[in-house]
């Protein structure tokens, strides 16, 4: 239960008790559950589509949803996107860029990723049906659970939430945490199985990129898998017809 409620904590902004008893490497124990708080994430995420697209046209019930989405994680995930946009994009030395990252000011690259991110985020949740609004649980969980494979690349700087993660993170915990998004994909059918490979390709992407820049990864380049598989997944929802 402890693992439970700081996964909850650590990924939400939902009024739950605090975990007590915090010790270091328990972001990294209780990462076995952050597929299971997607899915919860985007259950709430889906509720609030299917209630505003009966009340408001698309473009609204889609903003609105967005804006239910990102104020569920607390924008956490939106700030490692731009902080990592900003340092992972910087024609500078590993060193430098490490530092832009840690940086709490936003910059040009930041500020530009952010924006495109969210006005396609957008997009997307005012083009679904209600048939392919169920995505939004596949995204979410698939997501989150791309977090788990990438504890297993080196770490970019020695401190950190990336090093509290590595801590306590056990290789297990990606076949355990894979349950449910590859259920949720299959159940989806062709589009589910073809957002899982997009989303995980996706993923692959950024921690190749994140490798290349940083030599490694921090909790800003785990941010910003999450936005980039979320976006990656629910996109291809809107492929074709249902």
């Amino acid at each position: 239960m402890k693992h439970l409620l700081t996964a909850f904590n650590l990924m939400t902004t939902l009024p739950l008790p605090a975990s007590k008893d915090w010790q270091a490497g328990d972001s990294g124990r209780a990462s076995v559950w952050y597929p299971f708080v997607g899915l919860v994430i985007g259950g709430l995420t889906w509720l609030m589509w299917m209630g505003t697209t009966r009340i408001f046209p698309a473009p609204v019930a889609g903003i609105l949803t967005l804006v239910v989405w990102v104020t569920l994680t607390g924008g956490l995930h939106l700030d490692g996107l731009a902080d990592c946009c900003d340092g992972l994009l910087a024609s500078a030395t590993i060193e430098r860029r490490l530092e832009i990252m840690k940086d709490p000011r936003l910059g040009a690259f930041g500020g530009i990723g952010l924006v495109l991110t969210l006005l396609l985020k957008a997009a997307v949740l005012s083009s679904l049906t209600p048939q392919s609004a169920l995505g939004i649980l596949l995204a979410a969980s698939l997501a989150r659970w791309c977090i788990l494979p990438a504890g297993l690349l080196p770490l970019a700087r020695p401190s950190g939430m990336g090093a509290d993660f590595k801590a306590g993170f056990r290789n297990w915990f990606i076949a355990a945490g894979a349950i449910i998004p590859l259920a949720l994909s299959i159940a989806l059918g062709a589009h589910g199985l073809v957002s899982l490979a997009a989303g995980l390709i996706a993923a692959a992407l950024v921690l190749r990129l994140a490798k290349s820049r940083i030599n490694g990864v921090t909790g800003d380049v785990f941010g910003l898998v999450i936005e980039v598989v979320e976006t990656v997944s629910l996109l291809v929802f809107v492929i074709g017809k249902w």
